[in-house]
C-alpha cells in the first residue's frame, strides 16, 4: 500500500512559543480504499502471468513497486519467491497442485527439452547473439547431454516453440527478424537479447537438492511441495478447487480446520477471491467485479463459448442424470465409463452438427477427438478425474470419468435451452463471474447453488422430461 504521511496538528495562537517548546507532531498516515484491491489484482495478475518484463509492462511494474510490502507478505505464506528489479517481476511459485495433469496442458517434451538446452547455451551467448549460433552451442549442449539430435522439421519446430517461450519470458528475446524463418534456413537473420541476469530465474521451484547429486530427490521435490499446509493454500490460490474426497489425511485436517481460520480466510482476501466451503470440498471464488475478459481468470475459463465448452456443459447434464454413484470418490461424485461418454457425445453432435451456431464438421464426424477435448478441458478445470474401475462382473477394469460434485452447478445449462436461444443465453450467463471456472492461476472458481448436494436442483421431473 502506498501510504504518506501528513501533519494533523494545528498550531494554538494563545500559546507562547517563546517559552514552551513545540510539541512532538502526530503523524497520521493517509491510505487509499483503493490500495488493497489494487493489490489483490496484482496478486491475480501473478498468479497467471509470473512474468512482468521491463518494456511490455511498465505499468504492471510500476503497480507492483508501490505495492511491494503487500504482495510479499501474501506471497510468503504460499512459500513463494517474488523477485522484483528494475525491469523484472518474476514470481517464482512451489510445485503445482496436480503436476500430471498440468503436464499435460504444457508444451511437447521436445520443446520442454530444447528449452532448457537454449537455455544452457545462452549462459555463453554474448548480449546479442544470432539465432544460428545459439542453436548451434543448444546443439553442442545437447551432444555434450548424450541427447539424440535429428535436425529434421519436427525438431525444428519444437526448437522454435522452445524460442517462443524464451522470448515471452523475457529471458531471450527477438529483436529483429522472424522466428519462423528458422523452419527453412538454420541461418535465418534473426537478432536475440540474452538477458543473462534472468537465466536464474527461469526454474521456479530449485528446491533444496542438487539434481546432479540427487536427481531422484529433486524431482520429487520439484513435482510435490512437502509441506501440506502449503500444498493446500497453493491448491485453493492456483486451482478450481479442492475436493475432500482426494486428500490425504494431513490435507484433510488443514481443510477441516484451517481454511476458514487464520489460514485460508486471510489468504483469499489478499488476493480479493471469497471462500467458499462445503462438504465436498472449498475453492476460492473469483467476485463479478474482479474481471472482465475470460482471459483474466487463467488458461482455461469454463463454460465459455465453443464446440468443446458447449459438448462439455450437455455432458456435465448427461452425467447429472445418468451417472452412477457406485465406487466413486466419495460423495456426489457421478461416473461415466468411456463408451457412455462417447456415445453420449455423438448424440450431442448429431443434434448440433448443422445450422447457425453449429459444431465444428471435425468434432462432429469423431465423437472419440471430441470426448479427448472435453476431458482435457474438464480434467484441466479440476472437474472430471479419469480412473479405472471394474465394472463387469469378472472385475475387468473399464476406464471411467468421475464428475466432481461441482460440475453440479451447471448440470440444467446444458439443455435448458434450444438451439436458436442457446447463444444468446449463455451469453448473457457468461459476463458473471459466478459462472466460470479457470483452471489457473487463480482457483477462482464459482459460487454453488444451495443445497447439501449440489445436484438436488435437478427436480424429478426435470429428471423425466431428460430421461424421454
Amino acid at each position: 500500500m502506498n501510504e504518506e504521511p501528513f501533519d494533523h496538528t494545528e498550531p494554538d495562537p494563545t500559546a507562547d512559543t517563546a517559552a514552551t517548546p513545540d510539541p512532538p507532531r502526530r503523524r497520521r498516515k493517509a491510505w487509499r480504499p483503493e490500495a488493497d484491491s489494487e493489490a489483490a489484482a496484482l496478486l491475480r495478475h501473478l498468479a497467471a502471468t509470473p512474468w512482468l518484463i521491463g518494456g511490455r509492462d511498465d505499468d504492471l511494474i510500476a503497480a507492483v513497486r508501490r505495492n511491494e510490502a503487500a504482495l510479499r507478505s501474501a506471497v510468503a505464506r504460499l512459500g513463494w519467491v517474488l523477485v522484483i528489479e528494475r525491469d523484472l517481476v518474476r514470481l517464482r511459485k512451489g510445485a503445482p497442485p496436480r503436476p500430471a495433469v498440468w503436464a499435460l496442458r504444457g508444451p511437447s517434451q521436445a520443446a520442454c527439452s530444447w528449452f532448457f538446452l537454449l537455455i544452457a547455451a545462452a549462459e555463453s551467448m554474448p548480449p546479442r547473439t544470432a539465432l544460428g549460433q545459439l542453436v548451434t552451442a543448444a546443439r553442442a549442449a545437447a551432444a555434450e547431454a548424450g541427447l539424440p539430435s535429428h535436425n529434421d522439421m519436427a525438431e525444428r519446430r519444437a526448437i522454435v516453440a522452445a524460442l517462443r517461450m524464451l522470448d515471452e519470458r523475457g529471458v531471450v528475446e527477438r529483436l529483429d527478424g522472424d522466428m519462423d524463418g528458422y523452419l527453412h534456413d538454420e541461418q535465418a537473420p534473426v537478432l536475440l537479447a540474452v538477458h543473462h541476469t534472468r537465466l536464474a530465474y527461469v526454474v521456479a521451484n530449485p528446491g533444496t537438492l542438487d539434481p546432479a547429486t540427487d536427481p531422484h530427490g529433486w524431482l520429487e521435490q520439484a513435482q510435490r511441495e512437502p509441506d501440506p499446509a502449503r500444498r493446500m493454500r497453493r491448491a485453493l490460490v492456483d486451482d478450481t478447487c479442492v475436493h475432500t474426497a482426494l486428500l490425504d489425511e494431513a490435507e484433510a485436517q488443514w481443510l477441516s480446520h484451517r481454511v476458514r481460520g487464520d489460514d485460508g480466510a486471510p489468504l483469499a482476501e489478499a488476493f480479493g477471491l471469497d471462500l467458499e466451503r462445503r462438504a465436498e470440498g472449498a475453492a476460492f471464488v473469483v467476485p463479478d467485479e474482479a474481471f472482465r475478459h475470460f482471459r483474466q481468470l487463467g488458461p482455461m475459463p469454463f463454460p465459455v463459448p465453443g464446440t468443446i465448452a458447449h459438448a462439455a456443459l450437455l455432458l456435465l447434464d448427461h452425467a447429472a442424470i445418468h451417472g452412477t454413484t457406485t465406487n466413486g470418490p466419495g460423495p456426489g461424485w457421478r461416473g461415466l465409463t468411456q463408451e457412455q461418454v462417447a456415445d453420449a457425445l455423438a448424440g450431442f453432435a448429431a443434434g448440433n452438427a448443422s445450422g447457425k451456431g453449429g459444431w465444428g464438421a471435425e468434432y462432429s464426424s469423431d465423437p472419440h477427438l471430441l470426448a479427448s477435448k472435453v476431458r482435457d478441458l474438464l480434467t484441466g478445470s479440476n472437474l472430471v478425474h479419469p480412473a479405472h474401475a471394474g465394472t463387469q462382473a469378472d472385475q475387468t477394469t473399464a476406464p471411467m470419468w468421475w464428475f466432481s460434485p461441482t460440475t453440479g452447478r451447471w448440470a440444467e445449462e446444458g439443455s435448458a435451452a434450444p438451439k436458436a436461444t442457446r447463444s444468446r443465453t449463455r451469453s448473457s450467463k457468461n459476463t458473471s463471474g459466478a459462472k466460470h471456472t479457470p483452471a489457473r492461476p487463480s482457483s477462482q472458481a464459482t459460487r454453488p447453488q444451495e443445497g447439501p448436494d449440489l445436484f438436488s436442483t435437478l427436480t424429478a421431473e426435470q429428471q423425466e422430461e431428460h430421461a424421454r
